[in-house]
C-alpha cells in the first residue's frame, strides 16, 4: 500500500496483544453479524427478494464446495466431511420452502426471514433429546451466517478469496475458525471484542504478527477492502490513512525493528540475572510446526504444549498413532530440553467439534479441562497413553489443566496409573517415572497448593485463567477488561502462596501464562520465587534482556513492595520504574 485512501481516515483505539506495525488490506470476517434492518417489502419486491435469496444459495453452495476440496487436499477427505453437513442444509428443500413461504407471508426482506427460519430451526433441534442433533445447530448457525453474508456483499469476506497482506477484522476470533484461515496470506488481526489472553492474541502472538483487540466497532466502521495500518504495540487501527500517517508509522516500524534487531543478541544467552541466578526459559506451543520458532528464539524447550489445537476443526479425533506421532516429532526436535504436555483443555471458548458435549450456560465455570477428561475417559486414556509413549523420544512431562482440588488429583493419576499398566501388559515401551504436574489456575487450587504439592511433582501458574476466576472477570469480554489485572496484589499472593507451598516440598514452580511473556513483569516474578517461566517464543529475547539487567536482590525488593501495595497500577508502575532504569530498550519498544 504506497498511497492512502480518498476516504477520510478513521482512527480507533483498543487493545495492543501482539507487538508491531502493518499496513495491508482490510479483510472483515464478521459482516454477516452486522444484521440487515427488518424491513417491510411489497408485494412487487418479493420476486427480486426470491431472486437476491437463490443466487446467495447458489454461491453459499459454491463456496462450502470449495472449501471441502481446499480442506480434502490439505487433511484429507474423511476429516473434510465435517462440510457434508453444510453442504446439505445449504440445499435442504424443506429449509428453503419455509423462507419462500415466509416471504409471500411475512412480506420482509430476505434477510429477516431466513434469520427467523433459522431460529425456528435452532430452537426446534435444541428441543430433541439427542445430543447429535442438538450439535447440529452450530452448523445450521454457520451456514445461516454465510447466507446472510452472501446476501449482503457476496464478494466480500469469504476466507477462500482471501489475498496476501491481508489484515483479518472480525467480531471475535474462536480457536476453529483461525484454524481454518490461511496464514500465509495474514499480516494482523484486528476485532471487535477480546482481551490480553484471548485466543486471537494468543494466535497473533504465536504468528508473530500484530494484533489490536477490544475496538468495539472496527467491523462496523472499516469496509471490507478498505486500506488499513495496524500498531499492535500501541492498540491502533487507522483505515484510509493518511500519507501523513503512513510516513509517521513507517518511520516507527525502522525504529522498533532496530531495537527488535538489537535484541536478538539475547536470544542464544541464558536467561539469568546480572549476578547469574537462573531461571529456566520455555516456550509455549500448539502444535509440532512451533518447534522451528522455539529454536529460533532460543527458548530452552516448552513450558506448555497446547495439545487441544490438535482437536479442533477435525471431523474426527485424532488416534493413539497420530497422537504419539506429533508429541514424539516436538519431543525428539528438542531433546535434551523438557517438553511439558498438557492434557486437553477442551471447553471455554474452545470448541472441538469431533465431540459431543451438552451445550452450558457458563462454559468457563462448567466441564472444562481436567473435569472434561476425567468425564470422557476414553479419550483421556488415549491421550495419556500417547503421552506416555513419546516419553521414551526425550525428556517429557505431563501436566494437568484446571485443577481444583486434591480429589481431582488422585483420580487422574490413577489413570495415569491405568494407561501404563496397559502399555505395559501390550509391551510398548514408556518412562514409568515420567515427571506429573498440575495447572495452578483456580484460586482453590492457589489457596490449597500445600495440598496438592506433596502429589505431584511441579506446578505450573497459568495466570490467564488464574486472574479471571480471582476477580470473577470473563477475560474474553473486552466490556470488563480493566478489571483484568494481573499486577493486582491479589493476584502477587495467590503467586507467592503456589510458590511457598512448592518450596515446602521441593517442587518446581513456573509461570505459563500471558504475564510470563511481559517483559516488564519478569523480574517481578523472578522476585516472587518461581523457577521458571513458559513464553510465547517471540517474547524470548526481551524476558532474557529484561532479567539480565538486574540483580536478584532487586527483584526480591520489587516482589516485597508490590505486594504491599493496593493497586495493579501502583504495582506495575514499580515493574515500569525498573524495567526503564535496567533495560530501557524495552520501554521504547512496548511502550
Amino acid at each position: 500500500m504506497s498511497e492512502s485512501s480518498t476516504s477520510a481516515p478513521t482512527e480507533l483505539h483498543g487493545i495492543g496483544v501482539a507487538p508491531g506495525a502493518a499496513m495491508g488490506t482490510a479483510f472483515v470476517l464478521s459482516a454477516a453479524d452486522r444484521q440487515a434492518p427488518d424491513r417491510d417489502i411489497t408485494d412487487e419486491e418479493i420476486p427480486n427478494e426470491v431472486l437476491r435469496l437463490q443466487e446467495a444459495l447458489l454461491i453459499t453452495r459454491n463456496q462450502i464446495s470449495d472449501i471441502q476440496k481446499q480442506m480434502t487436499e490439505a487433511i484429507g477427505a474423511e476429516e473434510a466431511g465435517i462440510f457434508d453437513a453444510h453442504l446439505m442444509m445449504a440445499e435442504d428443500h424443506s429449509f428453503i420452502e419455509k423462507i419462500l413461504k415466509g416471504l409471500n407471508e411475512r412480506k420482509k426482506n430476505v434477510e429477516a426471514i431466513v434469520r427467523e427460519v433459522a431460529d425456528d430451526y435452532a430452537n426446534a433441534f435444541l428441543g430433541i433429546d439427542d445430543d447429535y442433533v442438538r450439535e447440529r445447530v452450530a452448523d445450521l448457525r454457520d451456514v445461516t451466517r454465510r447466507i446472510l453474508r452472501n446476501l449482503d456483499s457476496p464478494e466480500e469476506a469469504d476466507p477462500s478469496t482471501m489475498a496476501e497482506g491481508s489484515i483479518v477484522l472480525a467480531q471475535d476470533l474462536s480457536p476453529s475458525e483461525t484454524a481454518t484461515l490461511d496464514r500465509t496470506k495474514v499480516i494482523a488481526f484486528a476485532t471487535d471484542q477480546g482481551s490480553q489472553t484471548s485466543h486471537t492474541a494468543i494466535t497473533a502472538r504465536s504468528l508473530e504478527i500484530p494484533a489490536v483487540v477490544g475496538l468495539g466497532e472496527v467491523t462496523s466502521r472499516v469496509k471490507h477492502g478498505d486500506p488499513v495500518l495496524i500498531d499492535g504495540t500501541q492498540g491502533v487501527v487507522i483505515a484510509n490513512p493518511t500519507q501523513e500517517q503512513l510516513v509517521h508509522y513507517g518511520h516507527l516500524t525502522e525504529a522498533r525493528k532496530e531495537i527488535t534487531d538489537r535484541l536478538r543478541e539475547f536470544e542464544d544467552r541464558s536467561a539469568e540475572t546480572s549476578d547469574e541466578k537462573e531461571i529456566w526459559l520455555g516456550a509455549n506451543i500448539q502444535s509440532p510446526s512451533d518447534v522451528s520458532a522455539v529454536k529460533e528464539h532460543g527458548a530452552r524447550g516448552v513450558g506448555l504444549f497446547r495439545t487441544e489445537y490438535m482437536f479442533l476443526s477435525r471431523s474426527d479425533l485424532p488416534d493413539e498413532e497420530e497422537q504419539t506421532a506429533a508429541y514424539e516429532e516436538t519431543v525428539r526436535a528438542l531433546s535434551p530440553d523438557p517438553v511439558v504436555i498438557r492434557t486437553l483443555d477442551i471447553g471455554g471458548d474452545k470448541i472441538a467439534t469431533s465431540i459431543k458435549t451438552r451445550p452450558e450456560t457458563n462454559p468457563f465455570l462448567g466441564c472444562r479441562g481436567i473435569r472434561f477428561s476425567l468425564a470422557q475417559p476414553d479419550i483421556f486414556l488415549t491421550q495419556l497413553r500417547a503421552i506416555l509413549r513419546a516419553s521414551v523420544a526425550g525428556n517429557v512431562r505431563i501436566m494437568f489443566p484446571m485443577i481444583s482440588n486434591v480429589g481431582e488429583v488422585l483420580e487422574t493419576i490413577a489413570l495415569l496409573d491405568r494407561a501404563k499398566d496397559e502399555l505395559r501388559n501390550e509391551g510398548h515401551d514408556f518412562n514409568p517415572d515420567i515427571e506429573v504436574g498440575v495447572m495452578i489456575e483456580v484460586p482453590a487450587a492457589a489457596l490449597g497448593a500445600r495440598l496438592i504439592a506433596p502429589h505431584v511433582d511441579f506446578f505450573s501458574i497459568g495466570t490467564n485463567d488464574l486472574i479471571q476466576y480471582a476477580f470473577a472477570v470473563d477475560r474474553l469480554n473486552d466490556k470488563v477488561a480493566p478489571l483484568y489485572t494481573p499486577t493486582h496484589p491479589v493476584i502477587l499472593d495467590l503467586i507467592a502462596k503456589t510458590v511457598a507451598a512448592a518450596r515446602a516440598h521441593k517442587r518446581h514452580v513456573s509461570v505459563c501464562g500471558q504475564m510470563a511473556s511481559n517483559p516488564i513483569l519478569a523480574p517481578l516474578l523472578v522476585g516472587l520465587g518461581v523457577d521458571g517461566l513458559s513464553v510465547s517464543p517471540p517474547s524470548a529475547s526481551l524476558v532474557k534482556r529484561a532479567l539480565i539487567g538486574v540483580k536478584q536482590s532487586e527483584c526480591t525488593a520489587l516482589a516485597e513492595s508490590a505486594l504491599h501495595t493496593e493497586s495493579a497500577d501502583e504495582a506495575l508502575n514499580l515493574c515500569r520504574e525498573l524495567c526503564l532504569a535496567t533495560a530501557p530498550e524495552i520501554i521504547e519498544l512496548l511502550g
